[in-house]
Order: structure tokens, then C-alpha cells, then sequence
């Protein structure tokens, strides 16, 4: 064989070797979803949802629509039972969300670590914690239990809310119904204050409350303000501020395999951004410069309620056998890490 012949076989078998890479190219191309279903729990009339869309949106606008988000609220993917949520994303069901680290915490248990009564205090401690260390290692942890997480966002500190009366004391919770969430720990807080506990859904919670079934909520301000829930009876207001509610932007880890790693990059930092964006959203009208939400409340009719220190001390007393419980549950050592990172945050 002379040389012309050897180079000439040479070229046929370098263009047989590489072509399977070209056919791997296209396919891992032609292998995004015409759609990826984003889960939250509210739509986008709440700072939750918005933050998702925001989400939704840069990722379409830098992916030249590559990646088409769509957004379900409403946990509508897993028939609106939110403590799924978690389980149906790492299952491949949902294929992104941006969920609660309260409604995820049944399956991570370190998540509970935001549901700590009056660990937080402020906005100051809550980013001492998903901002720094602590947020790593959650993080860690959540990536650990199955689902690629990206960033963070914030639902906010959750408010008491009822139809019969002012609350300044535990003793004026005794006996009354209050709709909580699915998470455990929130049944041992409210028992220890007296109260009567009942788990059920957010879209179950609007007709409870009502029709008095239940006679009261804890949420966050702006969520009193985008469900009407004056219009539920809700007529009460507490200002407590005993937790907040961390929100995780999160990929389904097979979901995330499948893009390249520019696009990874893309949705990572897409979803970064629109945190800052939301967790600015989720603040408006709730900050020590800027109270206007309160007073957005109170032009509906509803009584307000702001505690002092010494009356919120006695909140905390009341549930400090909850706290001490949950964190040995939680792990001791990252409770002492958050608690920590909270108080030095106080000191700066």
C-alpha cells in the first residue's frame, strides 16, 4: 500500500471515529423537553410565584428558548399536596421548583432548622443563615437527599392571623383552631401555646377559613394581602416574626444531567439572580425604613398587632422545650452553627 493509498484509509477512519461524536452532539441537543414544569405553591400574584417567573423567564431570554420553562402553581403537578413536592421532584414528576424549605422539611430534616421558633428574629438573621455557611451546608445536605439546588429566595417571617380576637399572649391562643402547614414541628409549637392545631393544604385552608372551620392562619404579610384573607374573616393580625420560611430554586438531578454545561451555568445563575429579585419582593413594605404593608393592612379594617419584646419573650418561653426538642432532631451542631451566625450578625 503506498503512501497516497495509507493516508487516504487514514482520513476514512479518523471521519469514522468522529462521527458518532457529531450523532451524540445532535442527539444530547435534540434531547431537551419541549417544556420543563417549574412547581411552586402560589401563582404569581405572591412574591413566591413572581420570583419563578422571574426565573422562568431569563432562562428562556439567555437560552434563546433552549430551555422552555413553564410554571404550574399550586403543587397542580401532585394534585396540590404541597409536603410532596420534594419527593415528586427527586421522582422526576416535577422537573423544577422553587419550593419551602417547611414544606420540604418532612423529607430533609435538617430543613426544620428555619422552623426553630424565634431562631431568625429578623432579616438580618435570615440572611446569617441561607447567606452564609450554614445556607452552604442546608445546600450540601439538600443536594445529598436527591435534587440539584441552584439558590435562594424567601417566602418571609410568618404573622398570626385570626377571626375572634387580638392575640398579645399565648393565653389568648387557648383553644383556637389554627391551619398549619405539614411540617411536625409547627404541631408542637402551636400545642404549646395552647392552640388547636389542624394540618391541611394552602387550597384547602381559603375555604376553611372561610367558613370557620378553622380560625386561623400563619403566613407571611404579603400573602394575607394577595389571598384577600380579610376576606376570610381573618380580621387579627399578630406581628410575631417566630419564623421564616427560606425558599430553594431546585433542578431534578436527571433534568440537570441532561444540559450541557454552559446551560447549567445559565440556569444557575438565572435562578441566583431572580432570588435577589424575589427575596426584594418579598421585603417591600416590611423593612425597619419601610413599613408600608402594615398600613396596606390595616386600611382593609384588620387590627395589627405589634409585639414587644417582653411580650414576644414570653412567646419563646412558651415554645423553648419545642426548640430544645427539634434540635437535637435537626442535629446539635448545626443548630449551634445557625444560632451563632444569627447572634453574630446582631453584633455587626
Amino acid at each position: 500500500m503506498d503512501r497516497r493509498t495509507l493516508l487516504k484509509a487514514g482520513a476514512a477512519g479518523s471521519a469514522a471515529i468522529a462521527a458518532p461524536f457529531v450523532v451524540t452532539g445532535t442527539a444530547r441537543a435534540q434531547a431537551y423537553k419541549a417544556e420543563y414544569r417549574v412547581s411552586t405553591v402560589v401563582p404569581t400574584a405572591f412574591p413566591w410565584g413572581k420570583g419563578a417567573q422571574i426565573w422562568i423567564d431569563l432562562v428562556r431570554e439567555r437560552t434563546q428558548g433552549r430551555i422552555n420553562m413553564k410554571l404550574y402553581p399550586g403543587v397542580s403537578l401532585i394534585n396540590g399536596d404541597q409536603t410532596r413536592e420534594f419527593s415528586a421532584i427527586r421522582q422526576g414528576v416535577i422537573d423544577m421548583a422553587l419550593g419551602s424549605t417547611i414544606n420540604w422539611s418532612p423529607q430533609v430534616k435538617e430543613l426544620n432548622l428555619f422552623s426553630l421558633p424565634f431562631l431568625a428574629r429578623d432579616h438580618a438573621g435570615l440572611d446569617a443563615l441561607t447567606q452564609g455557611a450554614v445556607g452552604k451546608q442546608i445546600l450540601q445536605i439538600v443536594e445529598k437527599a436527591g435534587v440539584v439546588p441552584l439558590g435562594w429566595g424567601e417566602n418571609g417571617f410568618r404573622e398570626l392571623t385570626n377571626s375572634k380576637h387580638e392575640i398579645r399572649t399565648p393565653a389568648d391562643m387557648k383553644g383556637l383552631k389554627f391551619r398549619i402547614v405539614g411540617s411536625p414541628i409547627f404541631n408542637d409549637v402551636f400545642t404549646a401555646l395552647g392552640a388547636n392545631p389542624t394540618q391541611m393544604s394552602w387550597a384547602d385552608a381559603q375555604p376553611a377559613l372561610a367558613s370557620g372551620a378553622v380560625e386561623g392562619q400563619e403566613n407571611p404579610l404579603h400573602i394575607f394581602t394577595a389571598a384577600k384573607l380579610h376576606t376570610l374573616a381573618q380580621k387579627y393580625v399578630t406581628l410575631w416574626d417566630y419564623v421564616a420560611d427560606p425558599l430553594i430554586f431546585v433542578v431534578n438531578r436527571d433534568i440537570w444531567n441532561s444540559f450541557t454545561p454552559a446551560d447549567r451555568e445559565i440556569v444557575r445563575a438565572a435562578a441566583v439572580e431572580a432570588g435577589k429579585q424575589e427575596v426584594a419582593i418579598a421585603r417591600k413594605g416590611l423593612t425597619r425604613g419601610d413599613m408600608s404593608m402594615v398600613k396596606e393592612v390595616e386600611a382593609l379594617g384588620v387590627k395589627v398587632t405589634q409585639l414587644s419584646d417582653a411580650e414576644r419573650g414570653a412567646f419563646e418561653k412558651a415554645v423553648r422545650p419545642v426548640y430544645d426538642k427539634w434540635a437535637k432532631q435537626i442535629g446539635a451542631d448545626l443548630v449551634k452553627r445557625a444560632e451563632a451566625a444569627v447572634a453574630a450578625r446582631a453584633k455587626a
